[in-house]
């Protein structure tokens, strides 16, 4: 490809041209863009008959090397079968292949690792994902580099060496960045990577593998199966972040893109438009997202269980999240359920299974050091203990969950620990204290525009007392504490996923409404009144 055109000036000048006189160099960049341009199927076919070119060159190498990529881009679609098929086809022709071909050896060592790690083998996965990735050191062939240090690091974390697996991956992070690596090897390591983080909650390196694939789909806007995925990612970090009405955008764009084209991935994207809609208190909208996520093949749990939750129908929520717990073994998507299946119980004043899910959740927080997770699991404990009348423990517990957040980096699991630090107040008739913790609270759901939370909150909070916090809008204070702990307007920017010219006026709006004239006077009053920790 001309490094001037885009994929689809790539694929309209091959496609212009005759198939039939085409070099096999040529074959494999017309499959190459009309894959990463969305048509699929003709890419299979280009793939294919690019291999056949190189055999009838005796090229046996790129022959090998075509059919590896077929396979991968199959696998990558979820058709199983028919990679499964083409991947021992491409076995085959290694067995009789003069021994001048060590990376396609070592490229054909990857399928058999992923297959490894599936059975769940970790640890000879991860041998053969590092005989893999030292031949590609070897050759200088960084696509198998590349995919050996992904696979590598998959199997560290799937054997419970988390921050290893992670260290590997940042490490990856240099080589994909460079561009130095095959299009759909720089997609799958960036997608796999996001995904294998946000299933063992790592949440800050997903945030920055999104931010590194949003800026290479960026370079190449109509680059397709890719990009979907990226949408859908980044909009479940604006989600976090607390940006809801721009994840919905984000989301809404995923599921259009991904729909149709026929991905996968589509699950997911209408999995977390349903979400939102759900907090949103949109529940009608959010029931078609969730039938949509199942369609394509993502159970929409624990999300349809908590809307069926907050639409009163406590039986069928129960039933919902139960069977997703007892159809679920792997131990880190249970711990993604359990959250919402605490909160469930609870409600249905089943506290001796709370206690038993509260207990499997704690049990897993050892194996993962994610904040986000030991905070879920520090408000759980203290949701039980509420509910079972032991007040100090709850109190106890959601300081606990405090210690782990703030309202800049998750703004909604923040404000529910506050609301229910003021009903524990409440109780223990400390009207003062009740009074602050549910404005605090009231203030962020305001700020998200989470009309369910507001309705709930509304008649137990009467009057509120003013708080400095009410006059910074959710965003600046995000940027707030961002700037306060020493990052540049572009640094901030990167971080929310916004321009560096609309953190110049966040910081501006800032330092107006809190009457100051520099970030350090501006970080001094903020912690004065507590709207960021002071340092250390």
């Amino acid at each position: 490809m001309d490094n001037s055109e885009t994929w689809t000036e790539t694929y309209n000048r091959l496609k212009s041209s005759s198939r039939d006189s085409m070099s096999a160099d040529t074959l494999a960049t017309y499959a190459t863009a009309a894959y990463l341009t969305g048509r699929d199927e003709e890419s299979f076919d280009l793939m294919d008959r690019a291999h056949r070119a190189y055999l009838d060159k005796q090229d046996r190498s790129r022959a090998l090397r075509c059919i590896f990529w077929l396979g991968l881009m199959l696998m990558n679609n979820g058709e199983m079968t028919r990679s499964s098929g083409w991947l021992s086809r491409g076995m085959k022709l290694l067995e009789s292949a003069p021994r001048e071909t060590p990376s396609e050896k070592g490229l054909f060592l990857i399928p058999k690792a992923l297959e490894t790690l599936s059975r769940g083998l970790p640890k000879k996965a991860r041998d053969l994902f590092s005989q893999a990735a030292g031949i590609g050191e070897k050759c200088k062939d960084n696509d198998l580099l590349a995919l050996g240090q992904l696979g590598k690091g998959q199997a560290l974390i799937h054997s419970g060496a988390i921050k290893s697996g992670g260290k590997l991956f940042d490490e990856l992070l240099v080589v994909v960045d460079a561009g130095e690596v095959y299009p759909i090897v720089s997609g799958i390591v960036y997608c796999a990577v996001i995904e294998t983080c946000r299933k063992v909650w790592d949440i800050r390196r997903a945030q920055v593998w999104t931010a590194a694939l949003t800026k290479w789909c960026s370079a190449q806007p109509d680059i397709v199966p890719f990009k979907g995925q990226c949408m859908a990612r980044r909009g479940e970090i604006l989600q976090l972040q607390g940006d809801w009405h721009r994840a919905l955008r984000e989301v809404d764009s995923a599921c259009n893109l991904l729909a149709r084209y026929r991905s996968g991935a589509a699950g997911e994207a209408y999995y977390r438009k349903g979400e939102l809609y759900r907090l949103l208190g949109s529940y009608k909208e959010a029931e078609s997202c969730f039938g949509q996520s199942a369609n394509w093949g993502r159970k929409p749990q624990p999300g349809l269980a908590l809307l069926r939750l907050a639409q009163g129908k406590t039986e069928t929520a129960t039933t919902s999240i139960q069977t997703a717990l007892r159809e679920t073994h792997d131990s880190y998507t249970r711990m993604e359920l359990l959250p919402a299946a605490i909160d469930i119980w609870v409600a249905g004043e089943s506290l001796q299974e709370a206690n038993e899910g509260l207990k499997e959740l704690r049990d897993g927080i050892g194996r993962v050091d994610a904040p986000l997770l030991k905070a879920q699991a520090a408000y759980a404990s203290g949701l039980v203990r509420f509910a079972e009348g032991n007040l100090q423990d709850a109190l106890e517990h959601l300081n606990e969950a405090l210690n782990h957040i703030h309202v800049g980096s998750l703004p909604y699991l923040y404000a529910r620990v506050r609301e229910l630090k003021g009903r524990a107040y409440l109780e223990v008739e400390d009207r003062e204290n009740c009074t602050l913790e549910l404005s605090g609270a009231r203030w962020v759901y305001e700020q998200l525009r989470a009309k369910p939370d507001l309705e709930r909150i509304q008649p137990v909070l009467h009057k509120t007392r003013e708080h400095p916090t009410r006059r910074l809008t959710l965003r600046e204070l995000q940027v707030l504490r961002l700037i306060a702990s020493g990052m540049t307007n572009k640094s901030a920017a990167r971080e929310l996923f916004i321009s560096e010219r609309t953190v110049d006026r966040h910081v501006s709006n800032i330092f107006d409404k809190l009457g100051v004239s520099s970030r350090v006077a501006a970080t001094v009053v903020a912690i004065k009144h507590k709207l960021i920790d002071a340092p250390g």
